[in-house]
C-alpha cells in the first residue's frame, strides 16, 4: 500500500472515531457498542506504530459543547489503554519493566473495578470546592460544579487538617441499576442516563435523578501528601468520599489474573456497571518516572472484560410467543451490560436447548450477544446451583390456551425443535406480533407505531387486525397519558403515508412463514401486481400456481408449503384482503439488468480484504449481478475471500462443478 493510501486510511479512521467520540463523550448518544469503538480504536494505534510518518491524533474524549463555560483542566484528564486478554497484560508489565530499566521486578499494581459511567474532576482549594469539570476533549472541560453538588455524598467542604492547599479528586459518576429501572424508558443505560443528567443546563433537573460516583483519583494534588495510589484512596475515604471496596493491591501476574476474574464473576451482583478492572502501578514515584504519552499514562491499563459476554442469574424462565406462533422459552436475568446495553432478558432457545444444558431458574449463567440479538446462555454454573433447584418443565400449551406442536422438518424428516401454537390470527399473542411486525421500519414502517404503542391499543381495543390501523378513532386518543396534540398529528400523518406501499414489501409486511425481503421480491417478480395475488388468494386452483414457483430461484418446497397453508386458512384471506383495500401498492418493477456480471448467480464465502460483506454484495449486483444465499446448480461462480471461507461451501461447489474464484480473481472481473 503506498504511502498516500496509508495517509488516506488513517484519515478516514480518526474521523469515524472523531464522530463517535462526540457521541459518546457529549451527546450520551452512542451508536456503535463498546467493542466496536475499541476496534477502531485498537486499528488506529496499530497504524500509528507501523507508519512512523503519520501523524498522531488526540484519540481523548470530545470538544467541550457550548452549552457550559469551558475551563482547563489542571491536569490532563487522558484516557486509559485497554488489554483485552492475559498476553495484554503481560506486555503491559514488560514495557513497565523495559521503560524503568528494571530486569523483570515485580511491581506493586493497585486495582479497581472500572466504572462504566461518565468522568468528572473535582477541584478543592484549601478543602473548598471551587470547581468542578466533565471530561472534555481531556485538556479542556465543561463546568458542571452546581450539576456535580447535587450528588448529595459528594463533599463539599473537607474537615480535615491535613488537606493540601489544592486537590483535584478524579472520579466517576454513575446511576445504580435498581435506580435505573424507574427512568430506563427515557435512556437507552444507566451511562447515557448519568451524562444527559450531568449536562442538564438546569441543576435541579439534575437533582432529581439519583446520580451516584466513586473516587478514584486524583489530578493536581499541592503539596503531594502521598506516596502510593492505596494510600491516596484510604485517605480521601477518610475525608468522606465514596471509594470503590472492591479495590485491592496486586502483586503478582497470577494476582492480577485472579481479580480480574473474581471482579468479573461479580459484575452481575453489582448494583453499577463496569466492564473491567483498572490496574496501577500503585508507586506514585514509579509513576511520575513512567509518565504519560499523548494519550495515555504509561503506569495504568483497563483490562477489559469481554465485551460480547457476562456472567449474571436466573430469576426465571417464561416463554413468548412469536408471530409464526413459535414458543420460545426466555431467561429473566439480573440486568447485566452486555456488549454496551444492558440485558435483563437471554433466549433459550427452545425445549431441547433447556434440557441439553440442563438449565434452571436460580442458575448462575454465562450468556453472549452478538450483534444486536437477544443474548443467549452460553453455560450454567453448576457448582453454584441450590441444591433444591428443580428442572424445568416446558409448557405444552400455547399463553393462550391452545395446544402446541412440533412439525416435522421438510429437509432433515425429523421433528421440529420448536413447539408451536397453529391458531394464527385466533391466538392473541400471534396476531399480537403479527401487528408489531406489520408496522415495522422493513415493512409499512409507521413512525410513531412502535411495539409499546401496539402493546397500548391493543389492550384499549383500538387495534386488534391490520386494517384497523387505518380505522384508529383518534378522538380517543386525547385522553391518553402520552399523546397529546402534535404526536397524534404526527401519527395520523405516518399511518397515512403508509398507504402507499411498494408490491414487495407488502408482501413481506403481511408475514407469510419463511419469506423474508428477498424471498418477497421474489414472489413480487412472479405475481407482479396486486390485482393477481388476488386472483390466486380468491383461486380454487391454488395447487396449480404454486408448481410454478418452484422454478424461481431462492423458492423451494418449504416457502412453496407455507404459502399454501397461510392461504387455505380463511381468517389469513380475509384479514389480507381487509388489508389490500386500505392500501395503495405499486407493481413491482424489475431492475434493468446490466453491466460486468449481468444474470450471473454468485455467493461468496470467507472474509475480504478492506471490504465488508455489504459491500461486495453492493458491488455485485451494481454490476447486474445476482447473490444467493446457498450453493445449487443454478450457482454460476463461488467468489472466496482470503479470510476463513468456508471449506463446505467450496466442497458443495466443487461437486456441482462450480466455477471457484479467488478473491484476486474476483477484482481482476471488477477491473476488466
Amino acid at each position: 500500500m503506498e504511502k498516500k493510501d496509508i495517509i488516506k486510511k488513517y484519515n478516514q479512521k480518526i474521523k469515524i472515531l472523531k464522530k463517535h467520540n462526540k457521541l459518546y463523550f457529549s451527546n450520551d448518544k452512542p451508536q456503535i457498542s463498546d467493542s466496536e469503538y475499541d476496534k477502531i480504536k485498537k486499528e488506529i494505534l496499530n497504524l500509528e506504530k507501523k507508519y512512523k510518518f503519520l501523524k498522531k491524533n488526540n484519540l481523548v474524549g470530545s470538544p467541550p459543547s457550548n452549552k457550559f463555560t469551558k475551563v482547563k483542566h489542571l491536569v490532563p484528564m487522558l484516557s486509559l489503554s485497554n488489554a483485552f486478554d492475559h498476553q495484554d497484560m503481560g506486555d503491559f508489565l514488560k514495557k513497565i519493566n523495559n521503560y524503568l530499566k528494571f530486569e523483570n521486578k515485580k511491581i506493586e499494581l493497585f486495582s479497581e473495578p472500572k466504572i462504566d459511567g461518565i468522568s468528572a474532576s473535582l477541584i478543592y482549594k484549601n478543602g473548598s470546592l471551587i470547581k468542578g469539570l466533565s471530561r472534555g476533549d481531556g485538556s479542556i472541560g465543561e463546568d458542571i460544579l452546581e450539576n456535580l453538588k447535587t450528588i448529595n455524598n459528594i463533599p463539599q467542604k473537607i474537615l480535615a487538617n491535613d488537606v493540601p492547599n489544592i486537590l483535584e479528586i478524579r472520579c466517576e459518576v454513575y446511576i445504580g441499576k435498581k435506580d435505573f429501572e424507574s427512568i430506563k424508558d427515557n435512556f437507552s443505560n444507566p451511562r447515557n442516563a448519568a451524562g444527559g443528567s450531568l449536562r442538564q443546563k438546569n441543576p435541579q433537573e439534575t437533582a432529581k435523578i439519583p446520580l451516584k460516583y466513586f473516587a478514584y483519583g486524583f489530578g493536581l494534588i499541592e503539596p503531594m501528601i502521598f506516596k502510593t495510589q492505596s494510600e491516596f484512596l484510604e485517605k480521601i475515604c477518610n475525608w468522606n468520599f465514596i471509594t470503590n471496596p472492591l479495590s485491592k493491591i496486586t502483586k503478582n501476574f497470577s494476582e492480577i489474573e485472579t481479580q480480574h476474574k473474581k471482579i468479573d464473576q461479580l459484575r452481575s451482583s453489582l448494583d453499577y456497571d463496569i466492564d473491567g478492572v483498572v490496574y496501577k502501578v500503585n508507586d506514585l514515584d514509579l509513576q511520575k518516572r513512567l509518565g504519560n504519552t499523548s494519550n495515555s499514562p504509561r503506569w495504568a491499563i483497563a483490562y477489559k472484560f469481554s465485551a460480547e459476554k457476562a456472567i449474571t442469574k436466573i430469576k426465571d424462565i417464561i416463554i413468548q410467543v412469536g408471530r409464526t406462533g413459535a414458543i420460545t422459552p426466555v431467561a429473566k436475568v439480573e440486568p447485566v451490560t452486555v456488549g454496551g446495553v444492558v440485558v435483563s432478558n437471554a433466549t433459550l432457545h427452545n425445549e431441547e436447548e433447556i434440557q441439553r444444558k440442563d438449565i434452571r431458574v436460580g442458575d448462575t449463567i454465562n450468556i453472549q450477544r452478538a450483534g444486536d440479538v437477544i443474548p443467549q446462555v452460553v453455560s450454567v454454573d453448576k457448582s453454584k446451583r441450590d441444591k433444591n433447584s428443580k428442572k424445568f418443565k416446558f409448557p405444552t400449551k400455547c399463553l393462550c390456551g391452545s395446544e402446541t406442536k412440533k412439525e416435522i422438518s421438510k429437509s432433515t424428516k425429523k421433528l421440529d425443535a420448536v413447539s408451536r401454537c397453529t391458531k394464527g390470527y385466533a391466538c392473541e399473542y400471534i396476531a399480537k406480533e403479527k401487528l408489531k411486525h406489520l408496522v415495522s421500519k422493513e415493512a409499512l414502517n409507521i413512525d410513531g407505531l412502535g411495539k409499546k404503542v401496539i402493546d397500548q391499543f391493543w389492550k384499549l381495543n383500538l387495534i386488534r387486525e391490520p386494517s384497523d390501523i387505518f380505522k384508529i378513532d383518534y378522538n380517543k386518543l386525547n385522553d391518553l397519558e402520552g399523546w397529546g396534540e402534535l404526536s397524534i398529528k404526527n401519527l395520523k400523518k405516518s399511518v397515512n403515508n403508509s398507504r402507499k406501499i411498494s408490491f414487495d414489501r407488502f408482501i413481506f409486511s403481511i408475514g407469510i412463514r419463511h419469506f423474508g425481503q428477498e424471498n418477497a421480491k421474489i414472489l413480487a417478480s412472479f405475481f407482479t401486481s396486486i390485482n393477481k395475488l388476488k386472483n390466486f388468494i380468491n383461486s380454487n386452483n391454488k395447487k396449480e400456481i404454486l408448481n410454478n414457483l418452484i422454478q424461481l430461484d431462492g423458492i423451494g418446497d418449504t416457502q412453496i408449503i407455507s404459502m399454501n397453508n397461510f392461504f387455505l386458512n380463511e381468517t389469513n384471506k380475509r384479514i389480507t384482503l381487509d388489508l389490500i383495500n386500505e392500501l395503495r401498492i405499486t407493481d413491482y418493477k424489475s431492475k434493468t439488468v446490466s453491466g460486468l456480471l449481468a444474470n450471473k448467480k454468485i455467493m461468496f464465502t470467507g472474509g475480504f480484504s478492506n471490504m465488508s460483506r455489504s459491500e461486495i454484495k453492493f458491488i455485485a449486483e451494481n454490476n447486474g449481478g445476482k447473490v444467493l444465499g446457498s450453493i445449487s446448480k443454478k450457482l454460476d461462480y463461488l467468489i472466496v475471500g482470503n479470510s476463513k471461507p468456508t471449506k463446505r461451501k467450496i466442497d458443495q461447489a466443487r461437486s456441482l462443478n462450480i466455477k471457484i474464484l479467488s478473491e484476486e480473481d474476483w477484482k481482476k472481473i471488477l477491473n476488466n
